[in-house]
C-alpha cells in the first residue's frame, strides 16, 4: 500500500488553527478508514481521530475533542485534519495512517501494528 503523505504543519500560536492533510499519490482515500496519530518528544505515540470508510462515522481522543475536525476531500482523494483553539500541549509530529481501523482506533489507546505510515508533519504551538 502506498506511503500517504502529510502537509499543513506549522507553528502557530496558543488558540490559533492549522489544517492538516493526508494525501496517496494516485490512491483515492475514500476506501479506507484513515487515523491521525500524534507524538510529541518523550511521549509515547498517541490516537487523536479517526473517520470510518463505510459511513464516514468520526472518532475523536478525549484531548482534542471539540477543537479537532476530520473530514473527507469532497473528491475523497484527502483527508483533512482541522485544528482549532490549539495548545502547547498540542505540540508534536502529527501522522496520518491509511486502512487503520476506527474499531481498534476507538476500543484501545494503545497503537495497533496496522496501516500504512505516513512520515509525519511538525506541529508546535508556542507564543
Amino acid at each position: 500500500q502506498a506511503q500517504p503523505r502529510e502537509s499543513g504543519g506549522g507553528l502557530v500560536q496558543p488558540g490559533g488553527s492549522l489544517r492538516l492533510s493526508c494525501e496517496v499519490s494516485g490512491f483515492m482515500l475514500g476506501y479506507y478508514a484513515i487515523a491521525w496519530f500524534r507524538q510529541a518528544p518523550g511521549k509515547e505515540r498517541e490516537g487523536v481521530s479517526c473517520i470510518s470508510s463505510s459511513d464516514g462515522r468520526t472518532y475523536y481522543k478525549d484531548a482534542v475533542k471539540g477543537r479537532f475536525t476530520i473530514s473527507r476531500a469532497n473528491a475523497k482523494n484527502g483527508v483533512y485534519l482541522q485544528m482549532n483553539n490549539l495548545k502547547p500541549e498540542d505540540t508534536a509530529v502529527y501522522y496520518c495512517v491509511t486502512d487503520y481501523p476506527c474499531e481498534k482506533f476507538s476500543a484501545t489507546d494503545s497503537v495497533e501494528p496496522f496501516g500504512s505510515w505516513g512520515q509525519g508533519t511538525q506541529v508546535t504551538v508556542s507564543s
